[in-house]
This record gives structure tokens, sequence and C-alpha cells, in this order.
């Protein structure tokens, strides 16, 4: 059965990403009624939607709290959250600064299941989903990138237990795992510097191909379901 976005209350984390901002565009397209959270206020005003903001900052424990809350006063009720916030850093694991690991960790995984956390008793009062970004190396694992791909196959790990827990109760939990796209993130890595890269898909159909996820109630999107 299609999920309809219309009215929907749909919450964006990492809207002003190079991937956030083209998921938010679409969802507001189909008429969903957005919160859009990001760390930057004025990058949100940046995006142009009509949809309230909030700012949080994922690698804090009670962000995801915050943005839930901002999504209740805004709309009354949450149908879905989308977490397209992430950090890279590249580089062999013996040179990479214990600090970078972490954060890959605290943002990619950590940030992740705090939000699910504070976001899942709305999601059960609506049926509604929990859709995470995860990433092609939590499949397909790199040298180079021990570290993020450790964190972002911790997430699609967590994804798929989440996925369990919640399916006698009605929410729907999305992993997808896109190909290297062609957003910011590995322009600005947080450790390390990116190697020479083919180009990347184009962020808007990647976009789109999870908001067609979202509709059908697909479980996971992997990395050749991008192709």
């Amino acid at each position: 059965m299609a999920r309809d976005l219309r009215d929907a209350s749909v919450v964006v984390v990492g809207a002003t990403g190079g991937l956030g901002r083209e998921l938010a565009r679409r969802l507001h397209e189909r008429g969903a009624r957005l919160t859009l959270a990001g760390r930057d206020p004025d990058r949100i005003a940046g995006l142009g939607l009509p949809h309230p903001g909030v700012t949080a900052d994922l690698r804090d424990a009670v962000a995801g709290a915050t943005v839930v809350r901002a999504a209740l006063d805004a709309h009354g009720r949450i149908d879905g959250v989308v977490n397209a916030v992430g950090v890279v850093a590249f580089g062999n694991l013996v040179d990479t600064d214990p600090v970078v690991v972490e954060e890959l960790f605290l943002v990619n995984t950590l940030g992740a299941l705090w939000l699910a956390q504070a976001a899942i008793p709305a999601l059960q009062e609506q049926r509604g989903f929990l859709c995470n970004v995860s990433a092609v190396v939590a499949e397909q694992p790199l040298p180079g990138m021990a570290a993020y791909a450790a964190s972002k196959a911790a997430l699609t790990a967590a994804d798929a237990a989440i996925r369990r827990e919640l399916r006698r109760v009605g929410v729907h939990v999305i992993d997808a795992r896109p190909p290297h796209t062609e957003t910011e993130l590995a322009r600005h890595p947080i450790g390390g510097t990116a190697p020479k890269l083919p180009t990347g898909l184009d962020p808007g159909a990647v976009a789109e191909r999870i908001v067609v996820a979202i509709e059908a109630d697909e479980p996971e999107l992997p990395s050749d379901a991008f192709a």
C-alpha cells in the first residue's frame, strides 16, 4: 500500500546538507509539512522552504528530543523522520586521530540512535516511518575508510534490529545505502584527504529514489537499488 505524503508531518534532519536539502525539496513537492533541522539556522533559512526550522546538533544526546518537540509544536504529530546527517574521514586507520574516529561514530551512529530513541514514541502513534541514510561502505568497506565504514555499518545493523523491534507497532524503518553521491561530504572530511573519486550520482536522483522508497514502504535501499 502506498504511503501518501500529502500533509504528512515529516522531520528532515541534516536538511542543509547536499542530500538533505534535495530530500526536503522533494518531500515539500509531495505536499509534506516539514520540520527542517540542522546546525546552522542561517543555512536552514537559506533553503527557502516555507517550513519551520530547528537548530540541533546530533552530537548532543538531547538534540533528538529538541527536534521532536519542535515538530510536535509545529504540526501536532510526526508521521516520519528522515535522517541525512553524516560526516566522513579518509586515511589508514593507524594514521587517523582517535578524536576523528570518535566523531565519526558520534555523528553517524550514536546521533542517529539518540534521534530514533526520541522519535519512536511519536512515530508509533502515527504508524509512521524512520529513514536513515547510511552508505555503500556499510556493504563494501574500503581501505582508507575503515572508521567511516564501521560507523555506517553500525547504523545499518541498528536499522535492521530496530525494524524488527517496531514491526508489530507499525513503524516502518528504511536503511538507505547510496553509492558515492556528488554532495559536499567528500569535499569537507573531518580527517584526511579524499582520494580521487569517480563522478558520483546526482543527489537529486538519489533523493528521489529514497522518497519513492518511503512512499512504497520499502524496507531497505541497498547500493544497487540506485542503479
